[in-house]
């Protein structure tokens, strides 16, 4: 076989006859975002008919709430008696159910889904607690200059505080340890 027949781009790496070279081409897709939305849309409803199922076999009563917001698909059960137990200590059932829930959606589509998971309001709740417990430690840091170590936190905790603390003046926040120890620092900017 020749070298020619080797080497895609012919021998010594020249371009073989009917191969122009041509700077790349950007290509706009106006359709992306549409694209992207129905992705969003098709994992929600993926997410609803498993989480109908569990709650179907755990007898568990709950109404389904599908939205898209901020790039991700969200997910809401709400209203029935027995979902706390579906939350547990500290939303740590919550974000395993979250996590089989992503699972089951990928085993369908095939991509790894981002989609959040709320049951019974408390990831909104924890949410406004988090987002209060930011501003204040970051408060507090800017008075007094003092780097503060807040308690270990879930990657979902961590980025609500992160946002938080980038809302005050005069701090910033980074992450340190590792999981499940992972926790936030707020410190002074420099």
């Amino acid at each position: 076989m020749s070298e020619t027949a080797q080497h895609p781009l012919g021998a010594h790496g020249a371009t073989p006859p009917g191969v122009y070279d041509t700077d790349p081409v950007e290509v706009i897709d106006d359709d992306y975002e549409s694209d992207t939305d129905d992705l969003l849309v098709r994992e929600g409803d993926i997410a609803g008919d498993y989480l109908e199922r569990l709650l179907d076999l755990l007898d568990y009563d709950g109404d389904i709430d599908l939205d898209v917001e901020a790039g991700r698909a969200v997910v809401s059960i709400d209203g029935g008696k027995d979902l706390d137990k579906l939350v547990g200590p500290r939303g740590q059932v919550l974000e395993a159910l979250q996590e089989l829930t992503r699972l089951a959606v990928q085993q369908v589509t095939g991509v790894r889904s981002r989609l959040m998971l709320d049951i019974a309001g408390w990831r909104t709740n924890r949410r406004r607690e988090l987002q209060e417990l930011g501003r204040s430690a970051a408060e507090q840091v800017a008075k007094t200059g003092k780097p503060m170590k807040l308690q270990p936190m879930t990657p979902f905790e961590r980025k609500v505080v992160h946002d938080a603390v980038a809302a005050v003046d005069g701090v910033t926040s980074e992450s340190e340890g590792e999981e499940p120890r992972r926790r936030v620092v707020v410190i002074p900017e420099k």
